[in-house]
């Protein structure tokens, strides 16, 4: 029986695994709703300030911001939203994937890249990728705190601002529901109609500017990039969660499946064990 004796400790092995994965996914279920409310909490205020500055846009073109700006370098940013931590799936191989398309055609058209990573998973992949990091921003934890992110961003944007780069990409995991999230690649900078196109409307706007349009229209700006910034990581955290419960309770399933699986063999080997030892009394009380 010592076929039967291994096959109980693979028994006992998965039985094991299934406790821990059915615990992190419990665990991913409750971080999960946390998440989703602290980004669609997020989304209210990013909505609005992405309106109030397309019509200040349209309200004052004389003033143009160095951020709706076309600068002639030959570098690009990109800043990659990813996790700290693994066991969520395809989730951060999906949006890297999409993160090394967009470097193959920068690296096509000529333009190079400086990089800034959110989240252990992009640093490290960027790191062996080669990409120029810049900055980066990790153990962010379960609540995204702009004071971390502003840092490790400021970087490109001042970069953006002085001219050194044409460019600034943001890539990180759009939550659409529970079950499915999405993948994008977004222009940041320069800014542009169509980046405020959910504000557009058929009317000017004028405003009264204090103390001067300059000084408004430039903190406006600074605030509307760091928005985007906060609820990028806040869809990336809310999507991270899901994808980990997701993948818990799939490997939770697999687990009960492989344990099903052990368990017959268990029982066929018992049980040809058995028959072998009555074969072995019957012939030799028949030899006998």
């Amino acid at each position: 029986m010592a076929a039967g004796k291994e096959i109980r400790g693979k028994i006992k092995s998965v039985e094991n695994t299934k406790k821990i994965t059915k615990a992190m996914e419990m665990v991913a279920a409750s971080k999960m709703r946390k998440a989703q409310e602290r980004m669609r909490a997020a989304r209210p205020y990013s909505e609005k300030i992405r309106n109030i500055a397309a019509h200040l846009g349209q309200a004052n073109p004389e003033y143009v911001h160095p951020f709706m700006q076309v600068n002639e370098s030959k570098v690009a940013g990109v800043i990659v939203v990813t996790t700290d931590k693994g066991l969520c799936g395809g989730m951060n191989t999906n949006v890297l994937r999409v993160v090394t398309t967009k470097l193959r055609e920068l690296q096509s058209a000529g333009v190079s890249t400086e990089a800034v990573a959110i989240g252990n998973k992009g640093l490290g992949f960027l790191n062996r990728v080669g990409a120029r990091v810049v900055a980066h921003a990790t153990g962010l934890g379960d609540t995204p705190h702009l004071d971390k992110l502003v840092g490790p961003v400021k970087v490109l944007l001042d970069a953006y601002a002085e001219g050194k780069i044409n460019a600034v990409y943001l890539s990180y995991t759009k939550f659409i529901n529970t079950m499915r999230q999405e993948s994008v690649v977004e222009q940041l900078l320069p800014l542009s109609s169509e980046h405020m196109q959910a504000g557009k409307t058929a009317h000017g706007w004028d405003y009264i500017y204090e103390p001067d349009a300059q000084s408004v229209i430039d903190e406006l700006l600074v605030r509307y990039v760091e928005s985007l910034i906060y609820q990028a990581v806040a869809e990336n955290m809310a999507s991270e969660q899901s994808a980990r419960m997701v993948a818990m309770k799939a490997a939770t399933d697999n687990a009960g499946s492989v344990i099903g699986e052990l368990k017959l063999i268990y029982n066929k080997t018992r049980q040809a064990a058995i028959t072998k030892e009555l074969s072995e009394i019957v012939s030799g009380a028949a030899a006998v």
